[in-house]
């Protein structure tokens, strides 16, 4: 049986494992387990004594093709970190769509204005968790009414958080009547030009530059991996995520990115300062291979007791 849902995050090709389960989006590991359990009793075969076969097997179905992937996906710390990542991403797309997102629930429509965010979205999610799947019919519409909720909550969330600061002060208003020994000479002032709002890339580039001195390097690749697909040209990008791959000791990628940023832009700072370190590092690993690789050199294996390797060495410390 093929269960299609067309609203709220599926409808931008997106398994909402959470709408799945019921759990609000920020939902701990604990409370997803708790969640699951409660929903596992309810549609396994065995706990549906007085129900129809039909009913057992379309419970089951539900259990095995969705309850039991979203648990899977939002438990294991790989999968969870890439898929609230990827929610992220949505919240940041949503906000710029906003002005052709449809709510089709009451519910959505509700949470849209509701003044106390968090207090309405978590009361709604946890109301809906109570009979979600007491009606095995209703269950699907139930699953799309909560991921209505998750786009409106994703949205709102994201868009606090990028809310752009106060307009710069205007400047003063001049006298209609200039002072007589100037108003001969004193050309009218130019009217000032308006901000520059910045460019989709740049947006990437600061929320970037954010997550690296936050030391979250996965969460800002993902944000430059995303711009170097609108611009690949963009030489700043690419010294940015060698940045970024450098700081995981991930020495070749680095180099090949700085390569690609001297190469756009042959005056890039960030790229003329590492590039050479970089080079030498790799130059020395592979020495350091050629030298443990001779059996009449055992004595002359590298060091990698607390040296912090090649990380360590570029930074002028042990990686962290």
């Amino acid at each position: 049986m093929s269960f299609k849902i067309d609203r709220g995050l599926f409808k931008y090709d997106f398994i909402d494992h959470h709408a799945i389960l019921c759990v609000p989006v920020d939902a701990d590991v604990k409370e997803i387990r708790k969640r699951y359990l409660q929903i596992a009793r309810r549609l396994h075969p065995d706990s549906n004594l007085t129900e129809s076969a039909a009913q057992k097997q379309l419970g089951n179905e539900f259990l095995s093709k969705l309850v039991n992937p979203a648990y899977e996906k939002l438990t294991n710390d790989r999968t969870r970190t890439e898929y609230i990542i990827i929610l992220s991403q949505i919240g940041k797309r949503l906000v710029q769509e906003s002005t052709s997102v449809t709510l089709n629930t009451d519910l959505g429509k509700q949470l849209a204005q509701a003044p106390n965010l968090d207090h309405f979205y978590k009361s709604a999610i946890a109301k809906l968790a109570q009979t979600q799947y007491d009606s095995l019919e209703q269950v699907l519409q139930v699953i799309a009414q909560v991921s209505e909720l998750n786009l409106v909550y994703l949205m709102r969330s994201a868009g606090k958080s990028s809310t752009a600061p106060p307009p710069h002060a205007q400047p003063k208003v001049q006298s209609d009547t200039p002072h007589p020994d100037t108003a001969k000479n004193t050309p009218p002032a130019p009217a000032p030009a308006p901000p520059k709002e910045d460019s989709v890339i740049e947006q990437y580039v600061r929320r970037a530059q954010s997550l690296i001195d936050k030391n979250q390097f996965a969460q800002a690749k993902v944000e430059l991996q995303d711009a170097l697909k609108l611009e690949p040209k963009n030489s700043r990008c690419h010294s940015l995520i060698a940045m970024v791959y450098l700081k995981q000791n991930q020495l070749k990628m680095a180099k090949i990115h700085f390569d690609n940023a001297l190469k756009l832009d042959p005056h890039d700072e960030t790229a003329l300062q590492w590039k050479p370190k970089i080079d030498k590092a790799l130059g020395q690993q592979h020495g350091d291979h050629k030298v443990t690789s001779s059996p009449n050199n055992k004595d002359k294996q590298p060091d990698k007791s607390g040296s912090g390797g090649l990380f360590g060495g570029l930074f002028g410390g042990k990686k962290k």
